[in-house]
């Protein structure tokens, strides 16, 4: 039986219940028999989001669907909640696990080659599992988050930081060794082992070199964020464990202590894990499913991802010595974390020039997307910016008309803002 709930609207439970055509199971239910004439064409993609989800429901009900509703039940009376997650919550996202059946140490025993990333780290995007933590957060009813995963994706999905412990580092996260002051980039850091990067800190008063946050093999926990996770699972009445193994020690061990104060734990993930047993309830499924379905019981919607990209134009001129008539000039795109730092959004820049058909265009193909030109200085100038996008973004390019007056002041520099809006979505 389909239910409106909000995350299924009635109206659309409506238009597509007329249209099963006798079909009792919707498990069965192809998308492909949904036309969009049968709906408008505004409205198409919106439904075939919601029957997804439906279809995601009915797989749960076939299975595990008595015990999402008591993980529901145990989320909506706890007091406070904290969440520990592990490589599962993430494979949805692209990002290959361990432990799972495609795992890396599983496929490695197995003889067979180390599975790729279906996206780099940068282009992958949060889960429906990672925005239904968002919306948990928010609500109030999640108080904190322990993540073992370095991919990003709970910062990059909106969790606030000062409620997440990234026990392993983050991919993404730069720290300065001497005053502490953090540094989120859009791109990979160079360097895995708490080793130092080609940045610097910014603060006027230190200007340290800058080190990576992932950890090595043989590096230890750091202190700070494994005092933070263990005071909050000491502090938790619940702790929920999502796609993790909890084999890896000493981290393993941390959701445990909530036990010590009459908390409990809760274990969602494919496998079985040697800590069930101390488990007040153990959902083996995927982590995506039984959230989605917690979510409906709980009538929280999980909002979409809103990613927002960012870069500068920096644009630089001087007259030529020799002959004032004309001015030399030079256009960049760069990132705004420093001009010599990664871009990974930006596959090429194409530059033309409306109105100026003297003026060749340009495509610019790899980094440093950089233009030098010379042009009569006494004549302002638009240049039209066209960046084609790398894999993973919502849209193939943006364009951008940049106006430039060669009699302003000799250095001119802008930020451009790019959003992109993401709907979560896997089937």
């Amino acid at each position: 039986m389909l239910r409106a709930t909000a995350t299924v609207p009635l109206r659309y439970l409506l238009a597509i219940s007329q249209n099963l055509e006798q079909i009792t199971h919707i498990k069965n239910f192809s998308l492909s028999r949904i036309q969009a004439s049968q709906f408008g064409s505004v409205r198409f993609q919106q439904i075939q989001i919601h029957i997804r989800a439906i279809i995601s429901l009915s797989r749960i009900q076939d299975s595990i669907y008595l015990q999402v509703e008591q993980l529901a039940v145990i989320i909506q009376k706890s007091k406070y909640l904290v969440v520990f997650t592990g490589a599962g919550t993430s494979t949805s996202c692209g990002v290959p696990d361990f432990r799972g059946p495609k795992g890396i140490w599983t496929l490695q025993r197995q003889g067979k080659g180390v599975p790729e990333a279906s996206l780099p780290f940068d282009r992958a995007m949060p889960s429906l599992t990672h925005m239904a933590l968002v919306e948990l957060e928010k609500a109030g009813i999640l108080k904190f988050v322990i993540s073992q995963n370095v991919d990003g994706l709970h910062l990059k999905s909106g969790i606030p930081r000062e409620k997440l412990a990234e026990l392993h580092g983050n991919s993404f996260r730069e720290v300065c060794p001497s005053c502490g002051m953090e540094y989120l980039r859009d791109f990979e850091v160079e360097t895995i082992g708490l080793k130092n990067t080609p940045r610097r800190c910014v603060e006027e008063k230190c200007k340290a070199r800058l080190r990576d946050t992932v950890l090595d093999c043989e590096d230890e926990l750091p202190g700070k964020e494994m005092n933070l996770a263990e005071q909050q699972c000491e502090m938790a009445d619940m702790i929920l464990c999502l796609g993790t193994s909890l084999q890896i020690t000493p981290a393993c061990d941390i959701p445990l202590r909530a036990l010590r104060n009459g908390g409990k734990v809760v274990i969602v993930n494919l496998q079985q894990t040697p800590k069930d047993k101390d488990a007040s309830l153990v959902i083996h499924g995927l982590v995506d499913e039984v959230i989605s379905g917690v979510m409906s019981y709980l009538y929280l919607r999980i909002p979409p991802f809103v990613r927002v990209d960012v870069f500068q134009i920096v644009f630089t001129r001087c007259t030529r010595l020799s002959d004032k008539r004309f001015m030399k000039w030079r256009l960049r795109v760069a990132s705004i974390h420093g001009q010599n730092a990664p871009l990974p959004f930006v596959r090429s820049v194409e530059v033309s020039f409306p109105g100026r058909p003297e003026l060749k265009v340009a495509t610019l193909s790899k980094q440093p997307f950089l233009l030098k030109r010379e042009t009569v200085a006494k004549r302002s100038c638009c240049i039209m910016l066209k960046l084609n996008l790398s894999d993973g973004c919502a849209c193939s390019y943006t364009s951008i008309d940049f106006p430039v007056d060669f009699q302003g002041s000799l250095n001119l520099s802008t930020l451009r803002n790019v959003q992109h809006i993401y709907q979560v979505e896997r089937t």
